[in-house]
């Protein structure tokens, strides 16, 4: 329904993928989105935030002719709104001066009505929005729109009081929050919380539009929505899926009331996992064009799951693995490759390295006279395999994707141009429990939208047997770590926690064993800078959201 008679607001919700640089290849989307909203009757489309140039452009926006293609950008959208249809609030980087700002704009009748910079900057986690914007210098206006009064909250502005009041004050009836928020899993009810305690504050309906795209090491899921001043949840849009969705606003005395909206149902906490890794591979590897993955198959539980991942981000003819035996690899694990990749319906071919290890001894004997064989030979054959997949990586053009879990990179069990080599990482951020979980869940579910195919196809013997990097007669990972529950629990605490020592051992662990699961994370620092990048899911990964210096010498010692 048109608001011509002032009482009803058709609000589109334009939940898109646009991809960070690709302003014209935004325009596109931005242009498409709209069209739909308008055949669907909608007043206002609405999309996420800096949605002209994809969040975030980081560094890119230090270029002055970045900044003027986005702006030429948004001056272009203005004039297409003369055509009488929905009028757009999009998000771009704009200067003023010598000041940039994170704005909004209220583009209606060929014109651009109003520009709202974002007031509060994240400087945490993954963001350091100070680094490139200024904030904006006083708290925004209400814009009008045919009639009504709507506030907007840029992402940040949300989340803290002071804005939201003020717009309150100065007469909004809606308010509208554009973002670029992250996810992780337990994101979806960080941002209810905060958008209930605004609307709370306010006594305002939020309407929370996100991004939906993977970003190098960061994914935003979509999962766009709306509150009531009640907390009620009004309209829910997908989460991980693209979409324009309609909600209909009506005036009943002095307050919007939501008639008609979209109530999706989200996905619980292990399938969120699984779909934001999906989704952070597929777009890695579609956005750097690259025609498909290559992938090591041990026969272990990671290279399995990341296999899964893949299939299901690309298709099985996309995703390419490789068996490189040696003379500790067991039949077991030849024929779980075997069984994994026929589950999956991908090619496996088999290259021994046996060949290379024997040059590798030759080549090193007078060096290595005299000295006993050590975890030196066992990174050599870790290497060897780096190798061979960087080979078939240049030769064919697949990325090669690694499969260490965060346990792993925590405590430095990966070696450094061997099971690390690679372009990007699915598991970097999911600890070796959750590995197993995901696995469990992926045979049991039903892959909607994904691209592998339904049933088990991670094999049980897979997800049963003792983990084991078989570089060594009779190796298993618990050789050399505690228990993977243990292990997780340590980590966790240290490092999404930050917890002391003393405080994980008063919550039952053994001192001696945190004081050296401590002391592995910090020395495998100098790895994790080497790392690939890989998808977050917790709180805290490694990469933006935790940069501790390599040369460290400190040590909770209380």
């Amino acid at each position: 329904m048109n608001a011509q008679a002032k009482d009803m607001l058709s609000i589109a919700i334009c939940q898109i993928e646009p991809v960070v640089g690709d302003i014209e290849g935004n325009l596109g989307r931005i242009r498409a989105a709209r069209e739909a909203a308008a055949s669907a009757g909608a007043d206002l489309a609405v999309f996420c935030e800096l949605v002209v140039c994809g969040y975030p452009p980081e560094d890119l926006v230090r270029k002055p002719a970045f900044r003027r293609a986005c702006a030429d950008a948004v001056r272009s959208l203005a004039r297409e709104t003369t055509d009488g249809g929905p009028a757009m609030i999009v998000g771009a980087p704009w200067l003023e001066g010598e000041t940039l700002y994170n704005a909004c704009f209220l583009l209606d009748g060929g014109e651009i009505k109003s520009v709202v910079r974002k007031v509060r900057l994240p400087n945490y986690g993954v963001f350091d929005e100070p680094r490139v914007f200024a904030p904006g210098p006083a708290l925004p206006a209400p814009i009008d729109l045919r009639g009504f009064r709507i506030g907007l909250l840029v992402c940040e502005d949300m989340w803290l009081p002071g804005v939201g009041e003020h717009l309150k004050a100065e007469g909004a009836e809606i308010l509208i929050a554009p973002h670029g928020s992250p996810y992780r899993r337990t994101a979806l009810n960080e941002r209810t919380v905060a958008a209930r305690d605004r609307a709370h504050s306010t006594g305002l309906p939020i309407l929370f539009v996100n991004q939906l795209a993977g970003q190098d090491e960061v994914v935003f899921d979509g999962a766009s929505f709306a509150i009531g001043p009640d907390g009620a949840a009004l309209a829910r849009a997908p989460q991980f899926a693209p979409g324009v969705f309609l909600s209909e606003w009506a005036r009943e005395g002095n307050s919007l009331v939501c008639r008609e909206s979209l109530q999706a149902e989200w996905p619980d906490e292990l399938e969120g996992i699984y779909r934001a890794v999906t989704l952070g591979v597929r777009d890695y590897v579609d956005k750097n064009r690259f025609p498909g993955v290559v992938i090591g198959l041990s026969g272990g539980v990671d290279s399995a799951l990341t296999a899964a991942i893949a299939v299901d981000a690309l298709g099985p003819d996309r995703v390419h693995c490789v068996m490189m035996p040696s003379r500790y690899t067991s039949r077991e694990s030849l024929q779980d490759a075997a069984a994994c990749a026929d589950a999956l319906g991908v090619s496996l071919r088999e290259i021994g390295i046996e060949p290379g290890v024997a040059a590798f001894d030759e080549m090193l004997a007078a060096a290595f006279a005299g000295r006993a064989p050590d975890v030196t030979e066992e990174n050599t054959q870790s290497r060897i395999r780096g190798v061979i997949l960087m080979a078939l990586s240049n030769k064919f053009g697949d990325m090669v994707l690694t499969t260490g879990n965060k346990s792993e990179m925590s405590v430095g069990y990966a070696t450094l141009y061997g099971d690390m080599n690679g372009g990007y990482n699915p598991l970097k951020d999911i600890y070796k429990s959750d590995v197993y979980r995901l696995c469990l869940w992926r045979n049991g579910a039903e892959p909607s939208g994904l691209k592998g195919p339904e049933g088990t196809v991670v094999p049980e013997r897979i997800i049963t047997k003792a983990p084991s990097a078989e570089l060594r007669e009779d190796q298993t990972d618990q050789d050399s770590l505690p228990p993977y529950d243990i292990l997780d629990g340590i980590l966790e605490r240290l490092i999404e926690r930050e917890m002391s020592v003393r405080d994980i051992v008063a919550d039952g662990f053994e001192e001696g064993t945190v004081r050296r699961i401590e002391h592995l994370l910090y020395v495998a620092e100098f790895k994790r800078r080497q790392a690939p990048p890989g998808p977050k899911v917790t709180k805290v990964n490694f990469g933006r959201d935790r940069r501790y210096p390599i040369t460290n010498g400190w040590r909770d010692r209380d």
